[in-house]
């Protein structure tokens, strides 16, 4: 894809209020902010992140070309200063973030800015819609993965997707998440998701007869032979037909050939367990039955709790924009900024809505594993100079509930957030995609069944250090109180 300057891909206030500082004396007051989130999609018990190689890259072009600078002169509002100041811009600060495929909570920050105001403003909105979107559908993936129970899940939602980033990111966040490859060539070509499909039902169309269609299949792709039976009958004429072109293209003795059918249309758990049962009778207990069709992942687990004989799914419109809750609600909040000695001063946002509070502060977060089992036991998000000692026990508490405390033990605690960039520049060693992809199922695995089932998830628990609650609690009372 032709590789685009996004430095203007921000919200215009980003933009008043970098000149505001500028203007203001304030262009090199150091700021920190945290992207979170406050409520998981679809009511459920985690979230999966991801997005953060394109927040790098974008960070690494960060810069103003000269047809950017004369576009805001002709908008009348900014000052030469401003204007002149955009011309050597760049990115100074640093980030700190959770790598991509760790499964995260509300309220936790999942990535950290520390920057002059204009920097940190300026990059607000890219780094959200590029977490927002990845988070999204790497979320949906995973949901959508685990209702499967092992089966392969292909992405095929390319031509549903908001736009050309919405395929080809989709199909990369829904791959992190565990997604088997995609029906989107380009992913493959850029980020090396295997992409992979067989046919359309004009394939069959164009043809006289089905059989033709069928067999002239087998005879292009002699390796590997998918087949889609629903064109017209599935149990009178496709798998019959399927059968009938398989007889005369590979014999029922050939278990060297991929061999399957994709159903893609009627009742699929009925259909494909009378298929199953043709298959097999005709010496073919190794051709694989694909299913597709506007499927999530609860008509996944409700086909395969009917006994539906599915080997593979493909899934479309309802992975690639999440269709039952398209919007991930990250959001990008001030937490602190630095006096002229270097001194942190704690900020806070305060709201009646309570979910709208943020935790103010520089900040980090631990995960912390039971030793025995490996399995995650809760989050502490920490100031940034805080160390858990995990050889004394650790009592952490419901946010939600105050008054349900925890005493830990035997545990361990791991530091989540990794730095990214140091005064501007990149420190972090980006994993390939194969390898963000397996930290992600690892991680995955760690979570008990009770965070991830889909109704009435458990509460995981995030907790504040006393440290941090305390400083929050301070502010909240009105002491030194700064608003966001």
């Amino acid at each position: 894809m032709t590789q685009r300057n996004y430095t203007l891909l921000c919200d215009f206030y980003e933009l008043t209020m970098g000149n505001g500082y500028l203007v203001n004396g304030m262009a090199d007051q150091i700021c920190y902010f945290d992207v979170f989130f406050r409520r998981v999609p679809d009511n459920g018990g985690y979230a999966v992140a991801a997005g953060l190689e394109q927040v790098i890259e974008y960070i690494k072009d960060l810069h103003f070309d000269a047809d950017d600078i004369e576009f805001l002169r002709g908008k009348g509002i900014f000052s030469e200063e401003f204007l002149s100041y955009l011309k050597d811009f760049r990115f100074t600060g640093d980030i700190w973030a959770v790598p991509e495929g760790t499964p995260v909570f509300p309220q936790e920050p999942i990535l950290t800015v520390r920057a002059k105001a204009p920097e940190a403003q300026l990059i607000e909105t890219f780094i959200l819609l590029s977490i927002n979107h990845q988070s999204l559908i790497a979320t949906k993936s995973s949901r959508i993965v685990r209702a499967a129970k092992g089966r392969p899940v292909s992405e095929f939602g390319s031509r549903r997707a908001q736009g050309a980033d919405g395929a080809v990111l989709g199909a990369r966040a829904a791959y992190i998440a565990g997604a088997s490859g995609t029906a989107c060539a380009i992913s493959d070509k850029i980020f090396g998701v295997p992409a992979g499909g067989t046919m359309a039902h004009s394939w069959v169309q164009m043809f006289d007869s089905q059989y033709e269609a069928f067999d002239t299949y087998c005879k292009i792709y002699p390796k590997s032979a998918t087949l889609l039976v629903d064109t017209y009958n599935v149990l009178k004429e496709g798998v019959p037909d399927a059968i009938k072109a398989f007889d005369n293209n590979f014999g029922r003795d050939r278990r060297d050939v991929n061999l399957g059918i994709r159903i893609d249309s009627g009742d699929i758990a009925y259909l494909s367990r009378r298929a199953r049962q043709m298959l097999d009778e005709a010496g073919y207990p190794h051709c694989k039955i694909i299913a597709s069709n506007s499927l999530d992942e609860f008509t996944i687990r409700d086909l395969l709790n009917q006994g539906a004989c599915i080997d593979a799914f493909g899934v479309g419109e309802r992975l690639i924009t999440s269709e039952s809750e398209p919007v991930f609600g990250g959001v990008y909040k001030l937490a602190a900024i630095e006096d002229k000695r270097g001194n942190i001063i704690p900020k806070i946002k305060i709201s009646e809505n309570t979910s709208k509070i943020t935790n103010p502060h520089f900040k980090t977060v631990y995960r912390l594993f039971d030793r025995k089992t490996g399995k995650a036991l809760a989050d502490q998000i920490c100031l940034y100079n805080e160390e858990i000692d995990d050889e004394k026990p650790l009592e952490i508490f419901d946010p939600n509930y105050t008054w349900k405390r925890k005493t830990l033990s035997d545990y361990k605690a791991v530091k989540l957030m990794k730095q990214i960039f140091r005064d501007g520049e990149l420190v972090y060693e980006l994993p390939t995609l194969g390898q963000i992809r397996e930290y992600c199922k690892e991680q995955m695995e760690t979570l008990w069944d009770e965070v991830t089932r889909f109704e009435n998830p458990h509460d995981y628990y995030v907790d504040l250090s006393q440290k941090l609650w305390d400083i929050k609690k301070d502010l909240l009372d009105g002491n030194g109180r700064g608003g966001n």
